[in-house]
């Protein structure tokens, strides 16, 4: 017998639509998870009637008493979670981003986070990823998962960082957020998944002239922004900040003496990783010119991710234009 399709008909043609292009794209969480799973007998998993876009359906096939199909009710899977967690079992909950965590974001505060339960929270489609328009883009997942306290927040970058990211959330005591683009087949191969540890930044290369921090995506679009930038004249210290919180407080240091800094990340620019890097730096003491590539404060509309990227602002020549309008201000600033 199938299993029956998930959530309603927009979301599973959603779904179908992009599979096309994902014909046989490695499953990178799905995989992890369920090797996670079979390391630890107290590894649970349950979703929301989005087995299939959140990778699940490996657990539900290999490890089906330890999965939980809860249907259409995130806040119920939240409470369900946070009684797992407390009777010595490890739950990973899954939606799409925005269902993860607006949805039911009281059930999160109240049951998860206030009693730091060792509840995994894991959300696909991040930000301007889906063609189904606002009610599914997660814009401003990352500034309400910040603001709980006891909530660890981590955005990985490549397939390699997924996996370690299952592997470090395991292991880690107590509430995480783990925000994730639904894999395509595109993802380009990256460094070992042994790079990868909570709440520290990776450095993938070094420049005098000003430093770009992104999260997710948008590591990609600032390497070719800083190559593009390069061949300018301009030499960028790119960072990959995987962990929003707990920030790499490194980054104060790395940052310290460069004339300009730019955040990146596909997230509205307010309460996500642009503010937690300002604040930071503004806590430290650090100066500099300072700008926030990411959506700006508005809401956007459905349609395809490279079409979205360009008109809200998060596009390679968005994040190459803001770099320029920051160093343009710097060396104005400088002759005063």
């Amino acid at each position: 017998m199938q299993p029956k399709p998930d959530r309603s008909s927009l979301e599973v043609h959603d779904f179908n639509a992009r599979s096309k292009t994902a014909a046989g794209a490695v499953k990178h969480y799905g995989e992890a998870l369920l090797e996670a799973a079979r390391r630890d007998p107290r590894i649970v998993c349950l979703t929301a009637d989005l087995t299939l876009p959140t990778e699940t359906d490996l657990f539900r096939d290999a490890l089906p008493d330890r999965f939980h199909q809860v249907g259409i009710a995130e806040a119920n899977m939240i409470g369900i979670a946070g009684g797992l967690a407390r009777s010595g079992e490890i739950p990973f909950v899954h939606s799409f981003c925005v269902f993860a965590t607006r949805r039911c974001y009281d059930q999160i505060a109240m049951q998860v986070a206030y009693p730091r339960a060792n509840v995994k929270i894991v959300g696909v489609i991040p930000g301007l990823t889906t063609m189904l328009g606002v009610s599914h883009q997660a814009i401003d997942d990352i500034a309400l998962m910040r603001a709980l306290p006891n909530m660890t927040v981590i955005e990985p970058s490549t397939p390699e960082q997924v996996r370690a990211a299952v592997v470090a959330i395991a292991a880690h005591e107590g509430p995480v957020y783990l925000r994730l683009k639904r894999a395509d087949g595109a993802e380009a191969p990256a460094e070992p998944a042994s790079a990868f540890q909570i709440g520290r930044m990776r450095v993938l290369q070094q420049g005098r002239d000003g430093l770009i921090v992104a999260c997710g995506m948008m590591v990609d679009i600032a390497l070719r922004a800083a190559s593009a930038l390069g061949r300018e004249g301009l030499s960028l210290t790119i960072v990959d900040m995987p962990t929003i919180k707990p920030l790499d407080p490194d980054l104060a240091e790395l940052a310290r003496g460069l004339p300009v800094i730019v955040t990146a990340e596909n997230h509205s620019i307010i309460g996500g990783l642009g503010s937690a890097v300002a604040e930071l730096l503004m806590e430290r003491g650090v100066r500099a010119e300072f700008r926030r590539v990411g959506v700006r404060d508005t809401f956007a509309e459905g349609g395809s991710t490279p079409y979205l990227f360009q008109k809200y602002g998060l596009s390679e020549q968005s994040l190459i234009d803001a770099v320029k309008d920051a160093h343009a201000r710097h060396t104005v600033e400088g002759r005063k």
